[in-house]
């Protein structure tokens, strides 16, 4: 079967045109249809330009405002995902916070004296050996139990070391005998008391128990620092092994911590209060916790309508070597926060009426991508041990608890327990304080990664504090005041209490205004499209249509390019293969390409064929001699006129 000359004709056109717009074979081509036909006019005056120096100036214009458009997009961006902050105030009915308060003394002394006993007796012959300090010979009640039938093994373990710094020695304080000191030396607060003589540096030191070679000396330039640490260290392994609830007993009910209650003027008692035993801080009391499912309010301001109680503080009754301070210990937080008393409480001296004025805050700032912080903490990877809702601190002491149990095998006294753990003590855990302390430092320098792990919530409450002092009682009234709050306490007229047993608190709002501070974004998504909008318009009279040809042209049309190259070059060379010899380079470059100009239906016209290229190495081609043969007209007379004929002949 033979075909048609059209066809025939159709096809080489096919071959040879060079094709424009998307079909374009090769990258300049496309680049250069696109800048013909595009709607940015910088890029159709650098085609349409004559002279170098023009075509120049306008390819540096639009470089330059393609710069520019990207710069002010990045800024857009960068103001897209940023806040702005609101305050927003407003007077009403306000809740009342929940307000805890402790004793700054954990535990009666005289109930603790049998289980502190030989504690109690190192301390003193530390202090009668570094100081001359002694109280005479006095009787210490012993234990019948056998909480400290190991206590002296322990004392000698690690005891009290007075340090000489330079010589690299330590007097031991349960033997008298010098030992070399080992390891490394940390000293606890060097930098702030300086006492100017190295030898009257006081510290412990801590061994590894399964390694006796490492170990570390911490030391105090004060005295009183460093027994206070040393016998904090032991006092939290001997309550480490009391029940919960025989150190409930052993601390202070609120009959004993509460003479007197007020609230909005009306009168409390113990039953709005709710008990809560804290670890370092023994029986404490929150007024107004919620627990009862029900949360008290106040429609007015000031002192009178507040909160006001008189703590008994039993300043006879202190651990004089835990603690050196009297009064009490308060924090005011949201019912459904952990009061961290240790952290942010605030102390309430004794024989003084302390004001604290409030004004309440709540504060909101927006998650991801506007902030790093977490609504709930759901998405933090550490186990929330004090069932309150998530805040930062309890992130970063859960962070540490769960740390403490990994490294050292228990937990550490001060923090809720992790399901399946127990208290660090030295008869279970002969090792726990040397791990304590080195793991505190890592924590400390941020080496755990708990301060990378923990984040800010999102929403917290505040109540930010003014607090005043007065003194309490007065002079003229300090003889009745003080016989009727024994009367009240149950004691005989005789007996009255000291002033210095005693705090008044009072708590109260200073106004009604409720704060919100709010972010809120600073753009939102028609602005942003907006602000694109303005930018391609303003730079390259660019419009949303516009950008969809740049995005089919530079990125959907060249890649098509370079694919369609990529495979015809492999499909010809595999087709050279197959006939066994390699394609040759002009057979790849040479290749035919469909011309959608041309389809099979039309034949080719004269403005058509005038685009046909010519060869590179051919001269320009001549005008043929007419083919006569072609105008031969075929019918169907079998016989030819004369007149044709004759004119054939010539």
């Amino acid at each position: 079967a033979t075909t048609a000359p059209g066809k025939k004709i159709t096809a080489r056109l096919k071959r040879t045109l060079p094709v424009r717009g998307p079909q374009a074979p090769t990258l300049s081509e496309l680049m250069r249809w696109y800048c013909l036909n595009t709607n940015t006019h910088g890029c159709r005056r650098i085609v349409v330009s004559r002279g170098r120096l023009r075509r120049l100036l306008w390819i540096v214009l639009t470089l330059s405002a393609v710069g520019l458009i990207l710069w002010q997009c990045a800024e857009l961006l960068m103001n897209y995902y940023s806040a702005s902050v609101s305050v927003t105030v407003q007077f009403q009915k306000l809740p009342f916070p929940a307000v805890t308060i402790c004793n700054i003394n954990p535990y009666k002394y005289s109930a603790m004296k049998e289980y502190l006993s030989e504690l109690d007796k190192e301390t003193k012959k530390a202090l009668e050996t570094f100081y001359g300090f002694s109280e005479g010979k006095s009787k210490v009640r012993r234990s019948v139990d056998d909480w400290n039938s190991t206590g002296s093994d322990f004392f000698e373990q690690i005891p009290l070391l007075k340090v000489e710094e330079f010589s690299r020695t330590a007097t031991d304080l349960h033997s008298g005998q010098k030992r070399k000191i080992e390891g490394s030396v940390f000293h606890k607060d060097s930098s702030i008391v300086n006492s100017g003589d190295s030898n009257d540096i006081i510290g412990f030191q801590l061994c590894d128990a399964n390694n006796s070679s490492e170990c570390a000396l911490y030391t105090f330039s004060s005295g009183v620092n460093a027994i206070q640490e040393w016998y904090k260290l032991h006092y939290m392994n001997i309550m480490a092994q009391i029940p919960l609830e025989t150190k409930e007993k052993l601390s202070y009910s609120a009959e004993d911590l509460l003479l007197t209650c007020f609230f909005d003027g009306l009168s409390c008692d113990k039953r709005h209060f709710t008990r809560f035993h804290h670890p370092l801080h023994g029986n404490c009391y929150t007024f107004n916790s919620g627990e009862s499912g029900t949360i008290l309010s106040t429609s007015t301001g000031g002192s009178e309508y507040g909160l006001q109680v008189v703590l008994y503080i039993d300043e006879a009754d202190y651990n004089p070597f835990l603690v050196t301070s009297t009064g009490a210990k308060i924090i005011i937080h949201d019912q459904n926060e952990y009061p961290f008393i240790e952290d942010i409480g605030t102390e309430i001296e004794t024989a003084a009426a302390t004001s604290i004025g409030m004004h309440f805050t709540q504060s909101r700032k927006l998650s991801k991508p506007y902030s790093d912080c977490t609504e709930t903490g759901a998405d933090i990877p550490v186990e929330n041990l004090y069932n309150k809702s998530y805040s930062l601190q309890i992130c970063l002491h859960s962070c540490f608890q769960k740390a403490m149990v990994e490294s050292c095998g228990c937990a550490q006294y001060a923090q809720p327990l992790p399901a399946g753990a127990e208290y660090c003590n030295y008869k279970k855990n002969p090792n726990w304080m040397y791990c304590y302390y080195r793991l505190h430092e890592k924590f400390v320098k941020e080496q755990l990664g708990c301060q990378q792990i923990c984040k800010d919530a999102c929403s917290f409450k505040e109540w930010a504090l003014t607090t005043s002092i007065a003194q309490w009682p007065s002079v003229v009234s300090e003889d009745w005041m003080l016989r009727v709050l024994s009367w009240d306490k149950g004691q005989k007229l005789n007996k009255k209490l000291n002033k210095t047993d005693l705090a008044n608190l009072m708590v109260f709002y200073k106004d009604l205004n409720e704060r919100f501070i709010s972010e809120n974004p600073a753009n939102t998504l028609v602005i942003l499209l907006s602000n694109f909008g303005g930018q391609l318009g303003l730079w390259m009279s660019c419009s949303v249509v516009c950008v969809i040809e740049i995005v089919e042209v530079f990125f959907i049309d060249s890649l098509s390019i370079v694919l369609r190259r990529q495979w015809q070059r492999a499909k010809k060379w595999w087709s050279g293969r197959q006939r066994g010899r390699a394609p040759r380079a002009s057979d790849v470059e040479r290749q035919g390409h469909d011309n959608p100009a041309c389809i099979d239906e039309d034949l080719p016209t004269f403005t058509t064929a005038l685009r046909l290229p010519l060869p590179h190495d051919s001269p320009l081609p001549r005008t043929p001699p007419p083919n006569y043969s072609t105008l031969r007209l075929e019918t169907a007379f079998t016989e030819q006129l004369p007149d044709t004929l004759e004119l054939g002949q010539h």
